[in-house]
């Protein structure tokens, strides 16, 4: 998936693991037939940014389009 790709080499497989066991909890609690991505991608960018910063920022750049150097910027100042 792309979270794994994203994180794979920087976080232990046990914390990744733990962490898409968390999500899919949250998830499962909601008894919907059908989740939109959106949920998902919010949910995984929630737990990349307390797990680390920079996989977080690679995630959100193409999570969230980002078209040019601002946009990094911008996403990067939230984080301070």
């Amino acid at each position: 998936t792309d979270f794994y790709n994203q994180v794979k080499g920087t976080i232990p497989v046990e914390k990744i693991e733990q962490v898409t066991d968390r999500i899919e909890a949250e998830l499962l609690q909601l008894k919907r037939k059908e989740i939109p991505s959106g949920l998902i991608g919010e949910k995984v960018m929630k737990e990349l940014k307390k797990l680390d910063k920079i996989a977080y920022i690679r995630f959100a750049s193409v999570y969230r389009e980002f078209k040019d150097i601002d946009d990094f910027k911008k996403e990067i100042k939230q984080l301070r």
